[in-house]
């Protein structure tokens, strides 16, 4: 897979089936915490465990090698908090509602220009736009 350059993501890590066991037994390049434990940091402020909680996540990925993607990002508080904890890959609303198809070009160029303003890294550009087109 890594010869195809074939990314494997575990969606909706922290709930349902995303056992720490996939963790261990799959080569998992990309970790994506599930909106809830976002949510709780955007809109509960006394809500500790939460966000203890997605900082171990963070931290277990990047350990793991592992990219951690945010989902459900809705508010430039959350974006802050969670650029902090060392989580730099975000989708949701702050960013755009989901697009149709035949929009997503016209779209994707418009964000690679503001993107471009952003940030000088390609890399960082690319994915960007990436996160923004599975939103």
């Amino acid at each position: 897979m890594q010869k195809l350059d074939v990314k494997i993501f575990l969606d909706d890590f922290g709930t349902g089936f995303s056992s720490l066991s996939l963790l261990r037994d799959f080569p998992i390049d990309v970790l994506k915490i599930d909106r809830s434990f976002i949510s709780d940091i955007a809109f509960n402020e006394t809500h500790q465990d939460s966000k203890k909680l997605v900082k171990a996540m963070i931290n277990m990925a990047k350990a793991l090698n592992m990219q951690v993607v945010a989902e459900s990002v809705e508010d430039l508080k959350t974006l802050n908090w969670l650029n902090d904890a060392g989580c730099h890959l975000m989708q949701g609303y702050y960013f755009s509602k989901p697009i149709a198809r035949e929009n997503l070009d016209d779209y994707l160029t418009k964000q690679m220009k503001l993107s471009a303003i952003i940030t000088t890294d390609k890399e960082q550009q690319y994915q960007f736009l990436a996160l923004l087109a599975e939103a």
